[in-house]
């Protein structure tokens, strides 16, 4: 990306954070509470989850025997199906359908992603939508900028405006009450005059061909029986076997995109209905109106055969991977957004329906903090998704990851990755480089004119204080020092894995790692084993990735061999073990290391579970302690084992619950997404000074949080592990 290109997009997200943030904030959040409230009530949520999960890739498997079934059901009941191969195929059908009348539509993102409006308006058609923030949209020409709730970046301030400037009401509606009644009353009349009826369809069950329609508004409803042709359009990844697998999914969509245990309306339609139309006369019964349903490939069957995309058809469209992401919501769907849809999910989509250059546009918003992954109702891994659109928007038509022409600028360079994510996904090399020659590298890197040239060239914003690396790193503290207890009479032996960060910059809590673990009688050894590959995956370069994941498996292979576990410090490079790994390692590899590696405090919680005396460490003796606990150690339901040990050990310990810094890593350096880090990491350091936290001594799991919180408090942060360190 060129210099002039991280501007504009800095500008345009600090625009978005000025003008949207706020709203968008504030509703996400209240889903993302909603969520966690209403799934907490299902005592078998996670069953429910597997459930729908395995239903869908059924589904999916076999897609065109499906396909095949529901066709024959709806045409035995007197309906038409129609196979549209793209958007332009689906366009064209619709409007020889629609012939010019006037079309009424409920909510269809699918609808959205052909266009059809467009085309159907230059075909002679009036069309309407009755869903009250698509209705909102369409009056303002803006597009949606939430996959449920499209107009969720509009303040009510900004409507009542709207309506006002659209339509000049004689007495203009102002509350949330008088805005919905003004709708209803201009839209009924609408519907009343329409003469087709445009649905969308959440799921299509194959057997009886019947449309499942899960809405908050009546409008759907009314859209159908209103009219006398209804035209229901849904992509084919909509299709799913039978009526009875709906059940899964009717507990599910809801609670995971709104946070309603059920949404306001479930319609169960099985066209050509046999629900009379309205209007000045009772129309006839359902074998008198005309119902077509358009299933949409438009580069389905491509993500169908895609090993990575696949994943992707399983989406039901509920919006808890958007709604639980800290960056969107912070600036919602008109950055973390394409052509069509938003938030987590978005770019699988958007790479199999538009296209990887649609994807390139936001891709990068996604962190790959995972906070969306158990928050997904059918378990998609959406990281993995956007790292692989990110690795192929990375390789281009060349394929060479790692090819670079000389003489050629980075946006230049055919295939290749541009010269800022080369930084940050190597930078085991560069910690490696500053570590051997600091504390003159440190000195250096923090001048003005270095600073300069790192935001111009490599967009690393100026604003960030930048790592400071130690000269001695601790594998060599420890190669120095050696271990302190006797392996034969220890509890347990353990390998310690030197994570880059705490390698060559945080050192402090390495060396305290150690000293604990010793304290409480175990035989630590601390072995050079390099970057987990975190740090290259983030930037999409899976196969460099992969590279160090086979280095560092081969250096705690003997350790893992004589059966001794791993213990990890940095949440992101447990994850990596425990997640990733999966797709990185053989099968045998990945089993092993996985099942020997644990994050540092849930592995000092079992030592002590299992008989290790608490007194061995420090006493808390009540030091008031505010903990921040890293995404994907969340994600991992790790956090408990830490607040659970230093509780024991008598700190009076207060925990956050904004659930990100911000930081994420690389992203937080990227001049382009400074600002939006910092307004995410506000959030925090906001709840980190209140009365009750603002004398607390603060920790925080993570490398990325310790930086955040460093840079927005005027008390430094610590890792955990440093407090129940002797020599602190």
């Amino acid at each position: 990306m060129s210099a002039e290109n991280r501007r504009k997009k800095a500008e345009h997200i600090r625009h978005l954070l000025d003008t949207e943030g706020d709203s968008v904030r504030q509703n996400t959040r209240v889903f993302n509470e909603g969520r966690y409230e209403s799934t907490a009530d299902l005592d078998d949520y996670e069953r429910l989850k597997d459930e729908a999960r395995a239903i869908k890739e059924d589904a999916i498997e076999r897609l065109p025997e499906l396909i095949d079934e529901v066709t024959e059901a709806v045409e035995a009941n007197g309906g038409t199906v129609y196979l549209a191969d793209d958007a332009a195929d689906a366009n064209r059908y619709i409007t020889e359908v629609v012939d010019g009348r006037t079309a009424v539509k409920s909510k269809s993102m699918t609808s959205e992603e052909i266009e059809v409006n467009e085309a159907l308006e230059a075909d002679g058609a009036d069309v309407w939508e009755t869903d009250l923030a698509e209705f909102v949209l369409q009056i303002a020409d803006e597009a949606p900028s939430h996959i449920v709730a499209p107009a969720i970046h509009k303040s009510r301030e900004e409507i009542a405006a709207l309506f006002d400037e659209v339509f000049e009401p004689a007495d203009p509606p102002e509350t949330a009450e008088e805005l919905t009644r003004f709708a209803r009353e201009h839209l009924g009349e609408k519907i009343r005059d329409a003469d087709v009826g445009m649905t969308g369809a959440n799921f299509v069950t194959a057997d009886t061909g019947t449309l499942a329609l899960v809405t908050s508004e009546g409008n759907a409803r009314k859209c159908v029986q209103a009219t006398d042709t209804h035209v229901a359009v849904a992509g084919v990844e909509k299709v799913i076997p039978s009526v009875e697998d709906l059940r899964p999914f009717v507990e599910l969509i809801g609670r995971s995109g709104t946070g309603q245990d059920i949404t306001s309306y479930v319609s169960l339609l099985t066209p050509p209905t046999d629900s009379p139309t309205f209007g000045e006369e009772a129309l006839g019964s359902g074998d008198e109106r005309d119902f077509h349903l358009v299933l949409i490939d438009n580069g389905r069957m491509e993500m169908r055969d895609d090993e990575d995309l696949r994943e992707t058809l399983y989406c039901i469209r509920c919006s808890a991977c958007a709604n639980s992401c800290a960056n969107f919501q912070h600036v919602g769907g008109h950055a973390f957004g394409g052509e069509t849809y938003s938030g987590g999910i978005a770019t699988g989509w958007e790479a199999g329906v538009h296209g990887e250059e649609s994807a390139a546009e936001f891709n990068d918003l996604c962190t790959g903090c995972s906070r969306c992954v158990n928050q997904c109702p059918v378990k998609i891994d959406i990281p993995w998704i956007n790292t692989v659109v990110r690795d192929r928007i990375n390789r281009g038509e060349d394929g060479d990851l790692d090819f670079l022409v000389e003489g050629l600028t980075p946006d230049e360079e055919p295939g290749g990755v541009d010269l800022q994510k080369r930084l940050f996904g190597n930078f085991d090399a560069l910690a490696r480089l500053g570590s051997a020659f600091a504390p003159v590298s440190n000195w250096v890197a923090g001048t003005g004119p270095a600073r300069s040239v790192l935001e111009r060239t490599l967009g690393v914003d100026s604003r960030r204080e930048l790592p400071r690396f130690e000269r001695e790193s601790l594998v060599d503290w420890f190669a120095d020092r050696g271990p302190r207890v006797d392996p034969d009479a220890a509890r347990e032996r353990v390998t310690l894995y030197p994570d880059a960060y705490t390698n060559y910059v945080r050192t402090e809590r390495g060396k305290a790692a150690v000293r604990v673990l010793e304290a409480l009688d175990v035989h630590v050894d601390v072995p050079a084993a390099g970057e987990s590959g975190r740090a290259p995956l983030s930037q999409g370069m899976i196969a460099t990735a992969r590279s160090n994941a086979e280095a560092v498996y081969d250096a705690l292979a003997p350790a893992v061999a004589a059966g001794r576990d791993v213990v990890v410090i940095e949440p992101s490079d447990l994850a990596m073990f425990r997640r990733e790994y999966e797709r990185l390692l053989d099968g045998d590899e990945y089993e092993a290391l996985e099942g020997h590696s644990y994050e540092l405090f849930e592995y000092v919680y079992g030592l002590l579970e299992n008989g290790a005396e608490i007194d061995a460490l420090p006493d808390g003796d009540g030091e008031r302690v505010a903990y921040h606990s890293h995404c994907q150690q969340r994600t991992l339901d790790l956090e408990p084992y830490t607040t659970a040990v230093l509780d024991d050990a008598g700190f009076d310990v207060a925990t956050s619950d904004v659930e990100c810094c911000g930081m994420a890593g690389s992203f937080g350096y990227k001049s382009e997404y400074y600002d939006l880090s910092v307004d995410v990491g506000e959030t925090l350091a906001d709840q980190f000074t209140t009365d009750d936290t603002a004398d607390r001594t603060v920790v925080a799991s993570g490398t990325s949080c310790l930086e955040q919180l460093d840079a927005l408090l005027t008390r430094r942060p610590a890792h955990p592990i440093r407090l129940l360190d002797a020599r602190r």
